[in-house]
C-alpha cells in the first residue's frame, strides 16, 4: 500500500497535468473523486462553486483572497468556454477595460451570450458572472485577448452605453486616446446607421482634444445623409488634452488619473509647512525615528522583526557568510537591507533639503534604494545580482487585492511618465500622496514596492517640510483598504485622509 505522501504525490501529478495544459478552472470531471478529495483536504485546490475548483496553496487560509484574484480571469475563460463554447463575449464596458490594460477583478463580470440565463453565478469573495441573453456582435467584431473573447475596440465603443462616460470618465478617455484615426469606427457607424452614437463619439473625441477625429466623424456622417448633432457625453471638459498623436493607453490613463486625483488630495491633505531651516536637526530626527520606522514598515510586509534584531543589524552585528544557517535569516536580511536603504534615502533627503528638486532626486536615487533593500540577500547568495537589474519581467499580483498591476511592457512606459509628473507637480501635498500611491500602483519590481513607495512618500514629505511619517502596522488593514479604493474604485480620498490623519498629531 502506498504511503500517504506517495498518494498525495500522485494526486499532485494529476493536478500538474491539468495545469500544464493551461487550465485554471478545474472541473469535477477532470480528475477522480479520490484525487479531488485528497487535494482539497490538503489545500492544493479550492472550491469556487459546485463542481468547479482552482489551484491554491496549502498555507493560504480560507478567508484569503489572493489565489482567487490571481486565478479570476483564467477561471472565467475556462468556465465560459466550457459552458458556452465560443458563443460568448464580454460586455462592451468590460471589453474596453481589457483593451486599455485594466485587469482589475470586477465585482460582477458581464457576459453576452445567446444562451444566457439573465442571472448571476456567484463566485468566491463576493464576485460573480452575469450572463446576459443577448445576440453576439459580428464574428469580425470579436477578438481574443489573453484567451478572453472581447468586443473589438471600435465595436465596443459603439455599443458602450452613454451613462458609462459619466460613471467611468477616466476609463473612457483612456479608451478614446487609443484611437489614432477613425476609419474602423466610421465604417461601423455608417453600416449600422448610428447617428446618435456618432454624435456622442464626436463630442467625446472633442472633449479630449481630438478635434480632427471629431470633425471627420461629423463630416462623413453628414455627407452620407445622416443628421448628427455633436453631444459631449462627459460631465466635464477634460483638462488633459490628448491631441491627435496616438500614445500608450497606460500613459494617457496615468496622466488623467494624476489630474483627477489632485483636487481631493488638496481638499483633505494639510498644507505643507515649508522646508526646514535646520537641516542637521531634521536629519537627526530621522535617525531617531529609524528603529520604529523599520519595525512598522517591515512588519507591514509580513517580516517578523524585533527591536533587538533592528539594533543588531544597524550595528553591523550580522554575518553574511553564515546567514543561511540562521533560522531567522529572511528577517535578518530584510532588516539589514532596510537599514542600508534607509541610509541611502536619508542622503537623498539631505540633497533635497539643500536645494535639489525632490522629483529629480527621487528619479535619480530610487533604484539605489531598491538595490540596498536586497543587497544583503545578494551578499548572502540568496538571490543573484542580476535580479536587482531593471524592472520586473513577468506579471505580479498584490496579496488580497483586486488590482492587477500593469504588464511588464507597460511598466517601461509608466515609470518615466510617473517621474515626469512628479517633477512637474507644484503641490507638495499631491507629491506626497501620489508619490506613494502611483508607484505601488505601477508595481515596477517583483518585491520591495511597498517599502520603496513609503520611502518616496517620506522624501516628498521632507521636501514639503513635513515630519517623517510612520505607517503603523496596527493600521495595516486600513492602509491597504485605502490603497485598494484608489486602485480599484479610482477614489484617492480615503488614502489622502488616512495619511493626513497620521500626520495631524505630528504637525
Amino acid at each position: 500500500m502506498a504511503a500517504p505522501s506517495e498518494k498525495l504525490a500522485q494526486s499532485l501529478s494529476v493536478l500538474k497535468e491539468i495545469q500544464d495544459k493551461g487550465s485554471i478552472a478545474i472541473r469535477t470531471s477532470d480528475m477522480t473523486r479520490t484525487h479531488r478529495e485528497r487535494l482539497l483536504k490538503n489545500g492544493f485546490i479550492r472550491e469556487v462553486m459546485k463542481g468547479w475548483y482552482i489551484p491554491s496553496r496549502p498555507d493560504e487560509v480560507a478567508a484569503e483572497s489572493t489565489a482567487w484574484y490571481t486565478s479570476f480571469w483564467g477561471f472565467a475563460r475556462d468556465y465560459l468556454n466550457s459552458r458556452f463554447n465560443d458563443a460568448w463575449c464580454l460586455s462592451p464596458e468590460q471589453s474596453l477595460a481589457i483593451h486599455i490594460g485594466n485587469w482589475t477583478v470586477p465585482r460582477q463580470l458581464l457576459v453576452r451570450t445567446p444562451k444566457g440565463g439573465n442571472k448571476p453565478t456567484s463566485l468566491l469573495h463576493n464576485t460573480s458572472i452575469f450572463d446576459l441573453r443577448l445576440e453576439l456582435p459580428e464574428v469580425s467584431d470579436v477578438t481574443l485577448l489573453e484567451g478572453l473573447r472581447v468586443m473589438s475596440l471600435p465595436a465596443a465603443l459603439i455599443a458602450c452605453p452613454p451613462n458609462y462616460y459619466i460613471a467611468q470618465p477616466l476609463e473612457m478617455r483612456s479608451v478614446l486616446s487609443m484611437i489614432g484615426e477613425p476609419s474602423d469606427i466610421l465604417r461601423r457607424l455608417l453600416e449600422g446607421n448610428h447617428s446618435t452614437v456618432a454624435s456622442r463619439l464626436a463630442g467625446a473625441f472633442r472633449n479630449i482634444g481630438r478635434d480632427k477625429i471629431a470633425d471627420t466623424i461629423l463630416d462623413t456622417m453628414r455627407s452620407a445623409g445622416h443628421t448628427v448633432n455633436e453631444a459631449d457625453p462627459f460631465e466635464e471638459q477634460s483638462t488633459i488634452l490628448i491631441g491627435n498623436r496616438e500614445l500608450s493607453p497606460y500613459v494617457n490613463r496615468l496622466r488623467m488619473m494624476w489630474d483627477t486625483f489632485r483636487a481631493p488630495i488638496l481638499e483633505h491633505f494639510p498644507p505643507a509647512p515649508g522646508k526646514p531651516e535646520d537641516i542637521k536637526a531634521y536629519l537627526s530626527q530621522i535617525d531617531d525615528i529609524y528603529a520604529s520606522d523599520a519595525y512598522h514598515s517591515l512588519s507591514i510586509e509580513g517580516y517578523k522583526v524585533s527591536a533587538e534584531l533592528i539594533e543588531r543589524v544597524r550595528e553591523g552585528n550580522w554575518n553574511p557568510d553564515s546567514i543561511k544557517a540562521d533560522k531567522d535569516h529572511q528577517n535578518t536580511l530584510a532588516a539589514r537591507g532596510y537599514w542600508q536603504a534607509f541610509q541611502s534615502v536619508k542622503q537623498t533627503i539631505s540633497t533635497v533639503l539643500e536645494g535639489k528638486d525632490a522629483g529629480e532626486a527621487a528619479e535619480d536615487d530610487y533604484s539605489a534604494w531598491y538595490r540596498e533593500l536586497f543587497a544583503p540577500s545578494v551578499v548572502a547568495g540568496i538571490i543573484g545580482a542580476a535580479d536587482l537589474a531593471g524592472y520586473r519581467n513577468r506579471p505580479v499580483y498584490i496579496r488580497q487585492s483586486m488590482h492587477t498591476p500593469p504588464s511588464p511592457e507597460a511598466v517601461r512606459d509608466l515609470i518615466p511618465t510617473f517621474f515626469e509628473l512628479l517633477r512637474e507637480e507644484e503641490s507638495p501635498e499631491v507629491r506626497v500622496v501620489l508619490g506613494h500611491f502611483i508607484f505601488v500602483y505601477i508595481h515596477p519590481f517583483m518585491d520591495g514596492n511597498g517599502r520603496t513607495g513609503r520611502f518616496l512618500m517620506n522624501l516628498m514629505l521632507a521636501a514639503g517640510g513635513y515630519p517623517w511619517l510612520i505607517i503603523p502596522v496596527e493600521r495595516r488593514n486600513e492602509y491597504m483598504d485605502a490603497l485598494e479604493s484608489a486602485s480599484v474604485d479610482q477614489d484617492i480620498a480615503p488614502f489622502a485622509k488616512f495619511l493626513a490623519d497620521l500626520l495631524k498629531d505630528q504637525l
